[in-house]
Formats: C-alpha cells, sequence, structure tokens
C-alpha cells in the first residue's frame, strides 16, 4: 500500500506527455488508488479532467499540485474537441420537450411549457407558490406527451422540508392518474446542508442511468437555502459563490447531458434603498441570474391568484401570466 502511495506521489515526466491517452485508466504515473479517488469525486472521463482546476485535483486525490498540473495537461492535449454546427444544434434543440404546468397562461409565458435542457429558476415571496408549482411539475412530467406531459419521472430534492405526498396525490387525482403510481415515479431526497445538497445533485446522474423510465424533471426547493444559512457575513460571500456556482454547473451538466428540465426555487431579500417599485430581488447573485436559462418572478395577485413575470430568457419577451393554487395544483384562473 505504501509503495502504491509513493507511485502516485511520482511526477509525470516529458515522455509520459507524449503518449496516447484515452481513458482516466490510461492515464500514466496515477495508480488504481487514485484512479478510484477521482471517480468519487466526479472525475470519470477526459472531459472533466480538462476543465478541472489543480486545487480541485488536489483536494480530491492529495496528489501533488506540480503532477495535478501535468495530469490536466495531458487531457486537454489529448481531449478531442468537437465543434457543433449550427444545424446540429437545432436537431439537438428539437429533441426538447414541453411540459405542461397545468396552466395554459403560464405555458404560454414559458413558450409553450417547461422545457428540457434548461434551468429554469423561480423566485418569490413565502405563499407565492413556487413549492406548489414544484409539486405540479413533479405530476406533469408523469403524464404521455399528447396530454402535455413528458413520461418521464421527477427528483425532488427537498432543502427546506416543503416536499407533501398529499398534494401529489390530490394533483395526480385531477388528472386521472394513480396517487400511489405516481408517487412511485417521483424519487425524493431530503438535504440537511450545502454539502449533502451538492452531493445529491451529484448522484443524479446514476439515478438515472438505474431508472426504467427517464428523468424529465429534476426539482430543487430551496437552492440557496442551506448556502444562505451557513454561509453569514461578507467574509464568506466568496466563498458561498463559489459553491453556488459547482453546485449549479452540475445541474447544467444534467440539463445537457441527458435532456432533463431543472426547476429551482431561490428566496428573496428586499433593497431597502429602492424607493420606487418592487424592492424585492432574488438572492444568489448574478451567479444564479447567469446560470439560469429562465428566470421567472413570483408575486400574489388579486382574489388569491399567481402572477408570474418572466425575468430573463434567451428567446422569449418579457411578460406575465397569471393562475391559480388549488386542490389540483396549478390551475389557470
Amino acid at each position: 500500500m505504501e509503495q502504491e502511495q509513493i507511485q502516485e506521489q511520482e511526477e509525470i515526466d516529458a515522455s509520459d506527455m507524449k503518449k496516447k491517452v484515452y481513458s482516466i485508466e490510461d492515464l500514466p504515473g496515477i495508480g488504481p488508488a487514485t484512479i478510484s479517488k477521482l471517480g468519487a469525486a466526479g472525475f470519470n472521463d477526459m472531459m472533466s479532467l480538462a476543465v478541472a482546476t489543480p486545487g480541485e485535483l488536489v483536494g480530491a486525490t492529495e496528489m501533488s499540485e506540480s503532477t495535478a498540473k501535468k495530469v490536466i495537461a495531458i487531457a486537454r492535449a489529448n481531449l478531442d474537441i468537437c465543434f457543433a454546427s449550427g444545424d446540429d444544434i437545432m436537431r439537438k434543440r428539437e429533441a426538447c420537450i414541453k411540459f405542461t404546468s397545468g396552466s395554459k397562461e403560464l405555458d404560454k409565458l414559458m413558450g409553450g411549457g417547461f422545457e428540457t435542457g434548461a434551468i429554469t429558476e423561480c423566485y418569490g415571496q413565502y405563499g407565492s407558490g413556487k413549492s406548489q408549482l414544484a409539486h405540479t411539475l413533479s405530476v406533469t412530467c408523469q403524464l404521455p406527451p399528447e396530454k402535455g406531459g413528458a413520461a418521464g419521472m421527477a427528483v425532488f430534492i427537498d432543502t427546506e422540508g416543503t416536499f407533501r405526498p398529499e398534494r401529489i396525490v390530490s394533483i395526480a387525482k385531477h388528472y386521472d392518474l394513480d396517487g400511489e403510481a405516481a408517487l412511485k415515479n417521483i424519487k425524493v431526497a431530503r438535504a440537511y446542508n450545502s454539502d449533502h445538497q451538492m452531493l445529491i445533485a451529484e448522484k443524479v446522474e446514476d439515478l438515472v442511468k438505474n431508472q426504467g423510465l427517464p428523468i424529465r424533471v429534476v426539482i430543487v426547493d430551496s437552492l440557496v437555502a442551506h448556502f444562505r444559512a451557513e454561509y453569514v457575513g461578507r467574509g464568506t460571500l466568496a466563498d458561498r459563490q463559489q459553491k453556488l456556482n459547482k453546485h449549479l454547473h452540475t445541474l447544467a451538466k444534467l440539463c445537457d447531458k441527458h435532456n432533463i428540465c431543472v426547476y429551482v426555487t431561490n428566496q428573496v431579500m428586499s433593497k431597502p434603498d429602492q424607493f420606487f417599485g418592487d424592492p424585492t430581488e432574488a438572492v444568489g447573485g448574478h451567479i444564479v441570474g447567469h446560470n439560469s436559462t429562465y428566470r421567472f418572478y413570483l408575486r400574489r395577485g388579486k382574489k388569491g391568484s399567481r402572477v408570474a413575470k418572466m425575468v430573463d430568457a434567451p428567446c422569449l419577451p418579457e411578460g406575465e401570466a397569471v393562475f391559480a393554487l388549488t386542490e389540483q395544483g396549478v390551475v389557470d384562473v
């Protein structure tokens, strides 16, 4: 064992840099123990190594920084970067699925429904309907395509204890689905801190490979609750944003690789220096804003209704939609 550890710490010489490497197992100067540690940390292919930082590899495997730099250099030298043409991207976009939120008005605001292959962020004050929408999406994604669904399963990452199976049963009844079957098609994981939340998101990929039905929506309710509670004060802001950025990149990879819709709810804060207009602003700053494909704001409307305002989207105009929350979930007013 000691000899193996010494072997893992050996420097990679110039001749190793010129060897053709096709997988992590072929990396020169890296022993089985280090490869196992890399895999446990999520570095399973050459691309993940090529885009890693030396610090990430050192933290995951305890190899020296110079060895980490050379491993990254080898991965980059042996990685075939494939550029796709615009029509290739167009064909990939055609594979995206849009499934209903339960409200035609909200679907229209979202360009036809909630889209797979994208992160959709919804922020608003407590009681605005973020979690109720999450429960509805957990059911509507199970519907067949002809009924506005995605014929898939849902993953619900619960950070605030908001998941209620009773709501799933009542919403499923509205769509003529068996309540027990609907619950079985939702995989729920309770996250108790930010590190646990990030780990669960990384484990979703394993879940994707082991399920019969495809996973079509991953819900994180809420995205920033743990990060906000654990990183207090300006001194910890940089660390918080860095971890949050990494978490969002994991979710973005799930979107792109497995054609999954990621729906995240976000908390809000009030801007006391704003004298005109709504002082409500989403938590998480630019990191969350830039990583979200679609971003909309929920607020209470008249007579118990809810108003969704499109804040940011790649190719959709700003606008508003009015819907209601009932025992059947999200419905039109």
